[in-house]
Order: C-alpha cells, then sequence, then structure tokens
C-alpha cells in the first residue's frame, strides 16, 4: 500500500470532522453575489403588477410618501408599541438642531394580552390620557404616529387593518379591523383628550424616517433582531400598485418581507441539510426560508442542530448525548453573543455555557470547536444580509446611500455590525456606496416625525 493511500484510509481528526460537517455554511462571494441578483429579480416581481400577486417576498406600500424635510415645527407625539412596553413620546421641534422631547414608558398587564379588544386599546388611550395631562398638553390639537409592529394591510397613512397579531397577543375583536380607528374610538370613549389627526407605521419605516431627519442621504431602513426588516425609498413610478394620480409623490417608503425569500426554493442551492432539518420541525414548515437562514429567533438552533451532529459523529464531547442537547431551541442567541464576546484562549464562560447544556467536563477542543461553529453561523447571517441589502443599492441606483439601522443584533452581538460592512462593501457594485448608521432614536421617534411630516406647518429653512 502506498504512503498517499495510507494517509487516505487514516480516521479523520475530530476538527477535521467538524470542519466537513460546517462546510455547507461557508459559501463564496461569488455565491452571494448570486443570490444578490435572485433578489434584485424579486424586487421587480413584487413591484410588477402581472406578477406581485404571485411573488413569494412581498413588497407593501406605506403610503408614507416624503422623508422629513427638516423644517418641521412643533408639538408631535409618538405612540410605540415594543412587546409588553408601551412608550410615548413629546418632540417639540423648534429647528433641525434644537428641539425638546420628552418620554414615559407603560408596562401592558399580561391581562391585557388576552382579553377584549376594547379593553387593551383603552389602556392605551387612558396612558395617552395621563401623558397629556402631565405635560398640559389637553388643550392642544395634537397630532400622533403610532408604531404598531404587526402584519397590516394600509391603504392610507390613517388606516391599517390588522392582518395578525403574534403569539403572546390573542386580544379578541381586533384582527381584520382598522388599528387607527380602534384607537380613535378608545380616545372617543374616554372623552378627555383630542388626537384627531393619527397615523400608522411599524418600526423599520419608523427606523428610516428617524435616519432621514438626521441624513438626507437615508433610502434604506433595518432592523436585526427577532425577524430581519427592511424597507427603502422607491420611486411611485415603479410602483404597479399604486394609483396615487398626478399629484402624488414621487417617492414611497415600501416595506419588504424579505422573510419569506428563499420559500419558493429560490434559495435550495445554498440550504444546508441542517437547514431544511430546521424548517422541516418548525410549525409554518416552508415558509420564511431567508428569516430561518439569517434572524436571531433561529440561529441559535442552527447551532445546536449542528452540535448535535457532531456529537453524533463523535466528533465532540465524547459522543454522548444530554437532556438539553437534545431539546429543541435549548441553546439561543444570548449564548452565541456570550462565547463570541470571549477572547480567544480564554474558555471559562464557554465552559458555564457547555454545563448550562449538561455537559461538565468539555475539552479545551470541544470549546474550540463550540466558538468556530457559533462564528460561521453568525457570519452566514450577516452575509445573506448583505446580499439582500446590495440588491436593494443596485435597484436604488444612488451614487451614495445611507442605511438606517436598528436591532439588538446590530447594537450588540460581538462584530456583527462590522461583519456586514464588510460584506456589503464586497457585494455591493463599486459605482455604488453606502454609509451604514446606527439609528440614534427609537421607534417613538420615528412615528412622531412622521406625525410632523404629516401634519406640521412648515418654518423657514
Amino acid at each position: 500500500m502506498s504512503e498517499e493511500n495510507i494517509r487516505d484510509s487514516e480516521p479523520l481528526t475530530n476538527h477535521a470532522i467538524v470542519e466537513k460537517i460546517c462546510e455547507p455554511f461557508i459559501l463564496s462571494d461569488d455565491i452571494y453575489r448570486q443570490i444578490r441578483n435572485i433578489f434584485l429579480d424579486e424586487i421587480d416581481r413584487g413591484l410588477c403588477k402581472y406578477t406581485l400577486k404571485n411573488a413569494y417576498v412581498k413588497f407593501l406600500m406605506t403610503f408614507v410618501e416624503k422623508l422629513p424635510s427638516g423644517c418641521e415645527r412643533g408639538n408631535f407625539m409618538g405612540l410605540d408599541l415594543d412587546g409588553t412596553t408601551l412608550r410615548i413620546l413629546l418632540i417639540n421641534l423648534h429647528s433641525q438642531e434644537d428641539f425638546q422631547m420628552e418620554g414615559a414608558n407603560y408596562e401592558l398587564p399580561e391581562t391585557l394580552l388576552t382579553g377584549p379588544g376594547d379593553d387593551f386599546f383603552d389602556f392605551l388611550a387612558k396612558c395617552l390620557s395621563a401623558f397629556i395631562y402631565k405635560y398640559e398638553l389637553q388643550k392642544d390639537e395634537l397630532s400622533l404616529g403610532f408604531t404598531f409592529s404587526f402584519p397590516l394591510k394600509q391603504n392610507k397613512l390613517s388606516r391599517g387593518v390588522l392582518l395578525s397579531l403574534a403569539e403572546r397577543f390573542s386580544c379578541s375583536g381586533v384582527v381584520g379591523h382598522d388599528v387607527v380607528g380602534l384607537l380613535q374610538q378608545a380616545i372617543k370613549r374616554r372623552g378627555d383628550i383630542h388626537i384627531p389627526n393619527i397615523v400608522i407605521l411599524n418600526a423599520t419605516t419608523s427606523t428610516l424616517i428617524s435616519c432621514a431627519w438626521q441624513y438626507r442621504e437615508a433610502k434604506v431602513g433595518l432592523i436585526v433582531d427577532t425577524a430581519i426588516s427592511v424597507c427603502y425609498l422607491e420611486k411611485t413610478k415603479h410602483i404597479d400598485q399604486f394609483k396615487g394620480g398626478v399629484k402624488a409623490s414621487p417617492t414611497m417608503i415600501i416595506n419588504c418581507e424579505c422573510d419569506n425569500f428563499g420559500s419558493d426554493g429560490l434559495l435550495d442551492f445554498v440550504r444546508t441539510p441542517i437547514d431544511f432539518t430546521l424548517d422541516n420541525n418548525s410549525v409554518n414548515a416552508g415558509q420564511q426560508i431567508y428569516e430561518k437562514m439569517t434572524s436571531t429567533k433561529y440561529l441559535g438552533e442552527i447551532v445546536r442542530l449542528i452540535m448535535l451532529e457532531c456529537v453524533d459523529a463523535g466528533a465532540m464531547l465524547r459522543g454522548s448525548h444530554s437532556d438539553q442537547i437534545r431539546t429543541p431551541m435549548s441553546f439561543n442567541i444570548k449564548l452565541m453573543s456570550t462565547i463570541e464576546a470571549e477572547e480567544p484562549g480564554n474558555d471559562s464562560i464557554i465552559r458555564q455555557i457547555f454545563e448550562i447544556m449538561g455537559y461538565r467536563r468539555p475539552s479545551d477542543e470541544d470549546c474550540e470547536h463550540l466558538r468556530y461553529i457559533c462564528s460561521l453561523v453568525s457570519n452566514r447571517s450577516a452575509y445573506l444580509l448583505a446580499a439582500i441589502l446590495a440588491a436593494f443599492l443596485d435597484h436604488i441606483g444612488d451614487p451614495f446611500v445611507i442605511i438606517g439601522v436598528d436591532g439588538n443584533v446590530y447594537r450588540k452581538y460581538p462584530t456583527y455590525a462590522e461583519r456586514l460592512r464588510k460584506k456589503l462593501r464586497k457585494l455591493a457594485r463599486p459605482e455604488y456606496i453606502f454609509c451604514l448608521k446606527l439609528a440614534e432614536y427609537g421607534p417613538g421617534v420615528g412615528a412622531a416625525l412622521l406625525a410632523a411630516t404629516t401634519f406640521a406647518k412648515k418654518g423657514n429653512p
């Protein structure tokens, strides 16, 4: 037997086995450019009147037809519902550089999440009343922007029919109804405050609006968190579904439901066996394929499935199964973030995480492998996101675009923002220059600014 054949017959090392299992998660820049081009076609398909109904990626009109100019003046309110926290803001705009902001948080009682819808909106109206009286605004005719980040069907800024609620919310009499109308009815039932002007939007649109207030070149809004949300400023002449007439604004913010990208099989060529396993085990198999490869809701589960395959191959943790590693969704993005934040060579925190997963004495090699797996999974998430952002830059076609970004992953996950920026630079066509700007203000500010752009009397520039 030759020396080469002897080498070929030698068993693979644990590290080689782990690398082989992880290999499908490593994609070339050419593959990511191919994904960029596929998504570019999805943009055209989602805007064209002949294909939009059957498009898997929906491009939804927000009816936000203009961004802040910096000339808005006056008092405006923002209402932001984030999970179980309600935040109310008051912005007093004297100029773009001179403004005051006040805010208050209110915790939603758990009983409201599953009770009658009227009780839910009565609580919102009660909090608005308390806030308005605190700042002695009860005699003012107020304008309010309402950030409501659940799926809505809109046909104008002041109307949004709720399509569905999140898992924890099951209020009766809300789905299928106009959210703005329900809030206005609750305000009317109180009878002690007057808010005649209400507009509605989601958190991603709020992010773009608040960034556009600071930067005129802001054209894309992005939130990187439990879901990936993107919106962008589109030319209305490209929106076949828009019937704005000759007096319509030349632009409108479009919300992109990119989570469903690839649900028609277009991303199957880059999906790994683990991606297929995760999807098959999910409650919505065959849907939201892009989200299942990128969002924090699923990244930890991908890591767990890779670990499980490495254990089954005998390359990690002495081939033994703990109850925790066999439990779906037992590994999460917080653990990944903690692991990637630890300095190379210092495995103390990783060992604590292994103990949480039911392993008391992991080897140095086990720690190295888990760090490697986490970095590959988070890398792919950032790179897949860079691919669709590159498509938006290409579609918008402006020589310089600012992308306003928010979300816990972008803010807190170690080096995620930098990895996203570097890959986007490689995938974007060289003629397009971009800048990623972290949103300094929350969704409530963007909501108040939308009320300002819609209802304000203009001051001097």
